[in-house]
């Protein structure tokens, strides 16, 4: 049993950061936190089936998004910016809120946390394309709230 400690603690400290990061972008701060200690608590009661999994943060990802729908609905209470953070348009974060979840986890973790395309869809256990998918449609809704023109020549 002490094996399986050290390494569903090995595990915990690989994955943690990565599950929170997009849970919190798609749901807010509390209800990510608890969807990823959710997860997690899931993962401990299974370990035995979880440390065999090929892709286990996706599955997680689906366990923390089942077991927070179970909640009643709250609005979606991201981090508020620093006060000295001046780098921050005060509009983004309602247009961010608008976003659907999977959108607003996408273009976070992809944006914000400079994620590859890939390395969310692993987390999220879809298709590349599903999170490019999700990435274009949030910025173009974002560019919209913002009032931003898209440089096409970027």
């Amino acid at each position: 049993m002490t094996g399986d400690a050290e390494a569903f603690t090995r595990f915990v400290g690989e994955i943690e950061p990565r599950l929170r990061r997009a849970f919190v972008a798609a749901y807010g701060t509390e209800r990510g936190r608890d969807a990823t200690a959710e997860a997690l608590a899931w993962a401990w009661e299974h370990w035995d089936r979880v440390a065999t999994m090929h892709n286990p943060a996706g599955y997680l990802w689906r366990v923390g998004q089942s077991r927070s729908r179970l909640r009643r609905r709250e609005p979606v209470v991201l981090p508020e910016p620093a006060a000295d953070d001046v780098l921050v348009e005060p509009a983004l974060l309602p247009a961010l809120r608008a976003l659907t979840a999977h959108q607003r986890a996408a273009v976070v973790l992809v944006h914000g946390y400079g994620w590859q395309l890939k390395e969310v869809a692993e987390l999220m256990d879809v298709r590349v394309t599903t999170v490019q998918n999700h990435v274009e449609r949030a910025m173009a809704k974002l560019r919209t709230a913002l009032a931003v023109e898209a440089d096409l020549d970027a």
